[in-house]
């Protein structure tokens, strides 16, 4: 996937990666990105940093969110040290400032194909004496069985893949329910008193906790 919001870059792209055998899908925003990335399996990602709606490190960093590990080059202008730290910080796995040689691209690309894919293992989660089976996708507390409707399920396993982390409302927006903005609803706080009454309630200690304007804890700690 290439994420490139000018049309003469992006066609220019397009033409040595097509021309080198590789199938491109293409994108100028990075809502579009976003929503590419997560619904479809790449190879390789290329992203521009400057383009409209969502930059460049936020689309990275909402994929990474979202558990997409695809391999990542940052393909920009911003081409000072501290833009590439940063970039690789994000989760970039390389950085190729423009103007760039094609072959240069191709070999860099080529590269991060032959990297061996980074694999998850683990098929359980647990906090306290709660506990996520992620192959069968149950929820057991203490040994009780839990049901959860669809958009709980994937609430809690967001807080919980972040126990002891305090995630805001964005966060919960962008990684379990897709808006890249806020609906001005109670959405999340009405799910999260659902939640809290089937996975707290009746039981010895709390595990989700409201932090005053910050957002959300999931631990046992208090």
């Amino acid at each position: 996937m290439l994420l490139e919001d000018d049309g003469e870059t992006r066609d220019h792209v397009c033409k040595i990666l097509r021309a080198a055998g590789h199938v491109v899908d293409e994108c100028a925003t990075g809502p579009d990105a976003i929503f590419l990335g997560t619904a479809n399996v790449y190879d390789v990602l290329i992203l521009d940093r400057m383009v409209p709606g969502v930059d460049g490190l936020s689309v990275l960093k909402a994929l990474r969110a979202a558990n997409v590990k695809t391999p990542t080059l940052f393909l920009t202008a911003m081409d000072n040290v501290d833009d590439r730290v940063e970039g690789l910080e994000t989760g970039a796995d390389d950085y190729l400032v423009k103007p760039f040689a094609g072959t240069e691209l191709l070999a860099r690309l080529a590269a991060l194909g032959r990297r061996p894919p980074i694999t998850d293992t683990a098929t359980r989660l647990s906090v306290a004496d709660l506990e996520v089976d992620l192959l069968k996708r149950t929820v057991t507390r203490a040994g009780r069985r839990i049901e959860l409707q669809q958009q709980e399920y994937k609430l809690l396993e967001y807080l919980i893949r972040h126990a002891g982390e305090i995630v805001t409302r964005t966060m919960l927006l962008e990684n379990v329910w897709s808006f890249y903005f806020d609906p001005g609803t109670n959405l999340i706080e009405s799910h999260m008193s659902r939640l809290r009454a089937k996975v707290d309630r009746g039981f010895d200690c709390e595990l989700i906790h409201t932090v005053r304007n910050a957002g959300y804890r999931f631990d046992a700690d208090g």
